[in-house]
Formats: structure tokens, C-alpha cells, sequence
């Protein structure tokens, strides 16, 4: 099965725990602001977005709780892992996403993390939180499709 990839878009980072515990509305896409040790860092895949959440500081979008590896080669001019980074958004954007934080309680989770024609991006999923009982339908349905293909491949 081959599945056709935008040959432009190197992923990174993937937050697989996202889809497991929200319910996804809406996806865009925004880029970061970074420091030259954090996008050497990235480039070498030591980033992790699994625990990360955005919020609203000053009427700015801002991912909090992602980590990026200090840069090794990067002596006294190096950043703090868990620093808050700005999400580069349209102004029209961070206000619908306010909005929908503020009225509707939805929280703003990073999905994927990605190069687009050389500068980094990020995916951010508007998402409501899953209830328990919710989250043990999706893992039943998810094991009752793996046996269902099982059972197909032995009978063909």
C-alpha cells in the first residue's frame, strides 16, 4: 500500500495520545517561532509534542509543555527545552480559536510536527476531550477491526 505524500512536507513529530483522547473539530496549520539552537534540534528529530497544549497569552497563540532538546553544539547561546514558543497565526484565526476556547471549551492540541519547503510547521487540532467510556469504545472498535482482518487474511 503506498500512500501518497506531499513530497514538499517531511514530518517529525507525530502526537498519536491526541487522537486517542479528544474528539477533533478542526485542523490548521502554524508556524513557530524558534531560536537557531531549536530548529538545529528539530532537524535532528529531538522534539517531543505528546504532552503540549496551546493557550492565549496577550491575544497571541502559545504552544506550552513542548520539549526540544538543548543543540548540542550550541555553547552559551543554547535554549530551555521547555520554553513557550508563539504560533504564527492571522489575527482572524487566533480569534476564532479564542472563541472557541472561551464559549465552547475546546482546547488547541498540536497533532504533528513538520517541515513545509524548508520552515517548520505545526498541525493544531481544535479538540473537545474524550470521555472514559468513550475512549474504551475506540480501543474495542480498534481490536475488534484488527481481528476482523485477521479473520479475512486466514480465510482468503
Amino acid at each position: 500500500m503506498n500512500k501518497k505524500t506531499n513530497p514538499g512536507l517531511k514530518i517529525i513529530c507525530l502526537n498519536r495520545k491526541a487522537s486517542f483522547n479528544y474528539f477533533f473539530e478542526d485542523l490548521l496549520e502554524a508556524g513557530i517561532v524558534l531560536k537557531g539552537s531549536e530548529i538545529k534540534s528539530i532537524r535532528d528529530g529531538k522534539v517531543n509534542i505528546a504532552d503540549a497544549y496551546a493557550v492565549e497569552k496577550k491575544g497571541e497563540i502559545v504552544l506550552i509543555n513542548s520539549h526540544i532538546s538543548p543543540y548540542k553544539q550550541a555553547s552559551y547561546s543554547n535554549h530551555n527545552p521547555t520554553d513557550e514558543r508563539k504560533l504564527l497565526l492571522n489575527k482572524r484565526e487566533i480569534n476564532k480559536l479564542i472563541g472557541k476556547m472561551q464559549r465552547d471549551g475546546f482546547t488547541i492540541v498540536p497533532t504533528k510536527m513538520y517541515f513545509k519547503k524548508g520552515k517548520a510547521k505545526i498541525e493544531l487540532a481544535v479538540a473537545k476531550g474524550k470521555k472514559q467510556y468513550d475512549k474504551r469504545a475506540a480501543k474495542k472498535n480498534r481490536d475488534w477491526n484488527r481481528e476482523k482482518s485477521r479473520y479475512i487474511r486466514r480465510s482468503s
